[in-house]
């Protein structure tokens, strides 16, 4: 029976893909162990380490599919790591020619590198996914460009901006993610093949030459030197994901907050059921947010034991390397469900523009104080024109009016500026600064 989010029937698919699923399962795991088997063999053959001959019957014969699973369990449960029992089955499968499997390998190499080949399978699912979701907010910050809506700071009103602007601030963060991860790969995607050290001694003068052919066969890129316990790579990969993950966790709380009832301004797409509650038939919670927030903390916690890990003995770790099979692949999971929540909840979130402008007139013009002291300031100085507005600021709350009707009545501003400059001040979407000019910068360049 199922005992985590990432394997239950229940929530599995709110937490995680069957896509990358199928990347990290158990047998994806073994099969990429066996890859790296048969990529070890052939670039042993084609260099004469061992016979040309049991390069071939080794390619041909070891079989992932062929795997006796429960042996495999009995056996990992007593040496510790899957790789001797993989050996020894693999060995079988060969025959004569099984003697020549893993040759000069250890368990370490074969399970590192066989990783690398999931992350590199499990980076180009991610890669997809955030090219989904900047297409998608790309849409929002075009369509939305110039929709005002109260900016907040402190959870209170600070200034006018506009939803294409907040969406422009998303879609930049995935930018830099969608660039994060194209650097990322070159110092990720390097296989291990070093030997019981890691200085390849088992195979003499031989050691780089078969090393250099088995990344070929691979598709990975070369260590430069072993990093049996230089963890620095894998580390990066899975920080990567609490960058992105945190990067999505912010979108789903803006989203969040400004689905709450007192605010309306957005809310997740409509489907029916989704998101009620067992006792108020009113209630409609933002289900792919939360689950997104949730993810984001859990990946945060993975990446900081993935850094934790780093911290390793010597020439080989004495555990750190096993925090890494529990961080590593949960990290995948929950950020590939996340990026899944984001795309559904992006792509169909409802946006109500006129409850943005009301929630903007909201404080009857005093959200643009601002812009009616630095309308004064070249007439009174900052300072008193600052010290003014303030004190208009509070007559109005107190009083009920509007900021405009409270300027109109002071002197030291009517004298100043006639009742069209105050309207004009005092409306937001006079004051939006450079938004949209920025959300056109973030756009720049695509189709």
């Amino acid at each position: 029976m199922a005992t985590t989010v990432l394997d239950s029937l229940l929530f599995r698919d709110a937490f995680g893909t069957p896509a990358m699923r199928a990347v990290f399962e158990d047998q994806s795991l073994l099969a990429r162990c066996v890859e790296v088997e048969v990529a070890l063999a052939r670039a042993q053959g084609r260099c004469g380490v061992i016979p040309a001959a049991a390069a071939r019957e080794i390619a041909a014969r070891a079989n992932a599919a062929a795997l006796d699973l429960e042996q495999m369990r009995r056996e990992t449960d007593v040496v510790g790591y899957p790789i001797l029992p993989l050996v020894h089955q693999i060995a079988r499968m060969c025959g004569e020619h099984g003697r020549f499997v893993h040759w000069g390998a250890t368990t370490q190499d074969i399970m590192d590198s066989a990783v690398v080949l999931q992350v590199r399978a499990a980076l180009q699912l991610i890669e997809a996914d955030i090219d989904a979701l900047r297409g998608i907010l790309v849409r929002h910050a075009r369509r939305y460009r110039d929709t005002p809506m109260a900016g907040r700071t402190h959870l209170q009103h600070a200034l006018p901006i506009t939803f294409g602007y907040k969406a422009a601030i998303w879609l930049s963060m995935l930018d830099r993610h969608a660039e994060r991860l194209v650097q990322l790969r070159p110092r990720v995607l390097v296989g291990q093949f070093a030997g019981a050290a890691g200085t390849l001694a088992s195979l003499g003068d031989r050691g780089l030459e078969v090393q250099n052919l088995i990344m070929e066969e691979l598709g990975l890129g070369v260590p430069v030197a072993t990093w049996h316990v230089a963890r620095d790579g894998l580390a990066e990969a899975v920080g990567f994901l609490g960058l992105l993950t945190g990067s999505l966790g912010k979108i789903a709380y803006d989203v969040m907050l400004m689905a709450s009832t007192e605010l309306g301004e957005v809310s997740e797409p409509f489907v029916k059921g989704r998101g009620a509650s067992s006792t108020m038939p009113q209630k409609r919670n933002p289900i792919s947010s939360e689950l997104i927030l949730a993810a984001s903390k859990a990946v945060r916690q993975h990446a900081g034991l993935m850094l934790d890990a780093m911290v390793q003995d010597f020439e080989r770790a004495t555990g750190p390397w096993h925090a890494e099979w529990i961080a590593l692949p949960e990290s995948y999971l929950l950020a590939a469900g996340a990026l899944h929540q984001a795309k559904f909840m992006l792509d169909g979130l409802i946006v109500d523009e006129q409850r943005m402008r009301r929630n903007l007139d909201m404080t009857a013009g005093l959200i643009v104080a601002e812009a009616v002291m630095m309308g004064l300031a070249p007439h009174l100085g900052r300072n008193e024109a600052h010290d003014l507005v303030y004190d208009a600021c509070r007559a109005a709350g107190e009083e009920g009016r509007t900021l405009a009707q409270v300027l109109l009545g002071m002197p030291a501003v009517s004298e100043r500026l006639d009742s069209e400059a105050i309207r004009r001040l005092t409306d937001p979407v006079n004051y939006l600064g450079a938004a949209p000019a920025m959300v056109d910068r973030v756009l720049a360049g695509r189709g």
